[in-house]
């Protein structure tokens, strides 16, 4: 009976000795693997030779992380990349009208013609706002972006909010020759959303119709509550309608835009639980938004 007793003990003895020496075998594995995996730009995982229950469980909940922290780290890149693009695109936009302002200022002290020198006062009051239009922007995108409250929303008769953004908006359209289409339902078209921001969407998606349509604008809000603003964009493609909800991202033809204002109704409409999309179907740009 000692002897069962003590060849039983010794089995769980070399039982546990080859176990504790395959975890720690796999420990070291993952120690390795790990090290590997943060100093590689790897989208593969970490791989033990065990098959413990305890260790592979471990070794998976450290996948998930590097998974994760390889997100994070790619986010961080891209936007570290953009934000560089975007100081230099906005310090030539800033730049430029500057350099003008101080020009002119240098030509109007070399004059005593009080004609001359309210045109190049009325030339620099003309750059000074393109100034002032690029700012405002990116502190708009700014506050949008730190705001984590909960934004307060209301009934809001959408059919109506629309018609007025088009007529604030048809001074500049019909300045660009653009006499825009439109076709909104006669139903009444009511969402919860926050009155203003939706406003600002409007006028984003119009400024950006004023700045790259080629010549028209088509606007309709459907039975459904689906707006379309549909313009012809010669010139663009498929993957930069994608990237048009991009931060700072602007098309080449683009002149004093931080390429911030799709991105803006992109942020403003998703906190809303709303979707907007942009596609192109040669050559239309189309835009689309469901709330």
């Amino acid at each position: 009976m000692v002897y069962v007793i003590l060849c039983a003990m010794t089995v769980t003895a070399i039982y546990s000795a080859v176990r504790l020496h395959l975890v720690r075998k796999s420990v070291r594995e993952i120690t390795s693997d790990l090290n590997d995996k943060l100093k590689e730009d790897t989208n593969t995982g970490i791989r033990i030779s065990s098959r413990d229950k305890d260790v592979c469980r471990l070794a998976s909940e450290i996948n998930v992380q590097l998974k994760e922290l390889r997100k994070e780290h790619l986010q961080y890149y891209q936007g570290n990349t953009e934000l560089k693009n975007a100081i230099t695109n906005i310090s030539h936009d800033i730049r430029t009208p500057l350099t003008a302002i101080y020009g002119y200022l240098d030509m109007i002290q070399k004059t005593d013609d009080p004609i001359k020198q309210a045109e190049y006062i009325a030339i620099m009051k003309e750059r000074a706002e393109l100034m002032k239009q690029l700012t405002e922007e990116l502190f708009r995108y700014s506050v949008i972006l730190s705001d984590e409250n909960e934004m307060e929303t209301e009934d809001v008769f959408i059919n109506q909010l629309l018609e007025e953004s088009i007529s604030s908006f048809y001074p500049a359209l019909t300045g660009k020759g653009i006499t825009p289409t439109i076709s909104i339902t006669d139903k009444r078209i009511i969402r919860n959303v926050n009155k203003a921001a939706l406003s600002r969407i409007f006028a984003n998606l119009l400024n950006n119709a004023v700045k790259y349509s080629d010549g028209d604008l088509e606007i309709s809000l459907s039975d459904t509550g689906e707006m379309v603003f549909s313009n012809t964009a010669h010139g663009l493609s498929a993957v930069e309608a994608e990237q048009l909800f991009d931060r700072f991202y602007t098309v080449e033809s683009a002149h004093h835009s931080t390429g911030l204002g799709l991105s803006i109704a992109r942020t403003l409409i998703e906190r809303m639980n709303g979707k907007i999309t942009a596609e192109y179907e040669d050559p239309r740009l189309i835009i689309k938004i469901s709330l």
